[in-house]
């Protein structure tokens, strides 16, 4: 077998992507949204460049990745071929990493605890540079998942945004598996018009339509686009 799974190469991916296309024009509608007002990320983690390629083709220019050692060795040449690519971290973001992601992702959705958005902070300091920032809110108060606690994102945001004067334009969830999503959106969506923030990340392959319905701007799909993950 080669280093990625074979089931990917069968995959139609532009198919795929009409399909979800049309799926979130149909949720925009019904809730009466224009559906250029929700952007699709085509989350690419574990497919192969090659594989990740067939949606770039396809036109589409917004990618989610998870983890910043897997990013760095698939985007920089794929931005070489498409150079208006727009790539979002969607993973966990460890302090010393920092560095690494700012210089590859121009956005980073999973903004969740204060000793990273310090350290955020302080490389923006250093350097004059910090790609657009959501804080990601652990609504369903999970302990292995992270994102900040529902009840402490006011203080957070406010820190973020008074304090360390970061750049941060949305807030982001992703609910339990096993539970309804429709309160987590709900919940997300009252955090977020408290600030003012216009952008919320939430919905994933199972229930991005729904959480379109709940005012998401942002859905985040991939086994749906690239089939099982790759390697």
């Amino acid at each position: 077998m080669s280093s990625h799974d074979l089931s990917s190469d069968k995959t139609d991916v532009a198919a795929n992507l009409a399909e979800i296309q049309s799926n979130i024009n149909t949720a925009c509608k019904a809730s009466d949204r224009d559906p250029k007002d929700v952007t699709l990320v085509c989350v690419s983690k574990n497919h192969d460049a090659d594989h990740v390629r067939k949606a770039l083709v396809d036109g589409r220019r917004v990618f989610g990745e998870n983890r910043v050692q897997e990013a760095a060795g698939k985007w920089p040449g794929l931005r070489a071929e498409f150079p208006d690519i727009e790539l979002h971290l969607i993973g966990p973001l460890q302090t010393n990493k920092v560095k690494d992601a700012v210089a590859l992702f121009d956005v980073i959705e999973t903004v969740d605890r204060p000793k990273l958005a310090k350290a955020l902070a302080k490389h923006r300091d250093k350097t004059g540079t910090c790609p657009d920032l959501f804080i990601q809110i652990n609504t369903g108060e999970e302990e292995q998942k992270a994102g900040i606690a529902p009840n402490d994102a006011d203080d957070f945001i406010k820190m973020c945004r008074e304090e360390l004067d970061l750049p941060i334009i949305g807030l982001m969830c992703i609910p339990p598996v096993d539970e309804e999503p429709a309160p987590h959106f709900t919940l997300l969506g009252k955090i977020a018009d408290r600030h003012g923030l216009k952008i919320k990340s939430m919905g994933m392959s199972g229930d991005y339509q729904a959480a379109i319905r709940f005012g998401a701007t942002h859905v985040r799909v991939g086994t749906a686009i690239f089939g099982s993950r790759g390697y």
